[in-house]
């Protein structure tokens, strides 16, 4: 059983995306809803969540003040589910942490399906699809440990976004190989790279270069996508 948990002042809504979620039994998912943010953060404490949706503007809160809470406690997929609609707060949410992000309104068949993606997603990073155990990534004055959630350049302790994590992880693991845009894309935040303004990666780039110093190493190949330059040590 796949358990969802709908962070969403609205009940009317809250109740028909439960209902909407669990609608095929054969799916085996129980959603459940909070309307608060501290509601959510008992439940979170309490229960094991395969994937949370959250709203951003909540009655006590920020919804992107708790995904940051989210990323630093646990390793869960979230959806982000707001009206807001500017490429701003698009490109924050993701940013921030968020594995997709979809606007009210939306059709159900979309959110199924977003749904589904994420759930694929974890189930696969549980299935050992990611690498586990791996040694540290070393090149020149940069140690990158994804296993420990640790990165350092020339000795210096940088914090890394579960997004840029997952773009620098991709990078150096074909380290002096090109990697194309739509492939980052579909593999840091959807299985469908129509769903995602491309603008959000190259925001993602850019971040990650200034966070490392890294403009040496990480290279824009025009045209395709981008490449770490570097041999590992």
């Amino acid at each position: 059983m796949r358990k969802i948990l709908i962070i969403e002042d609205d009940c009317v809504l809250a109740d028909g995306l439960c209902r909407a979620l669990m609608v095929q039994e054969a799916e085996r998912i129980q959603a459940e809803s909070a309307g608060t943010l501290r509601e959510a953060e008992r439940k979170l404490e309490e229960g094991r969540f395969d994937l949370v949706i959250l709203d951003i503007n909540l009655p006590d809160g920020s919804g992107f003040d708790f995904l940051s809470e989210i990323r630093d406690k646990k390793e869960i997929p979230v959806i982000m589910l707001t009206a807001n609609d500017l490429e701003s707060d698009i490109v924050a949410g993701l940013e921030a942490g968020a594995d997709d992000y979809i606007t009210k309104p939306f059709r159900l068949a979309e959110l199924r399906a977003r749904v589904h993606t994420q759930l694929r997603r974890g189930e696969r990073a549980k299935a050992g699809w990611e690498k586990a155990g791996t040694e540290p990534f070393r090149c020149g004055g940069f140690v990158f440990d994804f296993d420990r959630m640790h990165f350092t350049s020339e000795g210096r302790e940088v914090e890394l976004s579960k997004t840029e994590q997952k773009l620098l992880r991709m990078l150096t693991e074909r380290a002096e190989g090109k990697v194309g845009r739509a492939e980052l894309i579909d593999r840091i935040w959807t299985d469908g790279a129509e769903y995602v303004d491309e603008n959000a990666l190259s925001v993602a780039v850019k971040r990650l270069r200034d966070k490392l110093g890294a403009q040496n190493y990480i290279k824009t190949v025009y045209g395709i996508g981008y490449m770490w330059t570097g041999k590992p040590d």
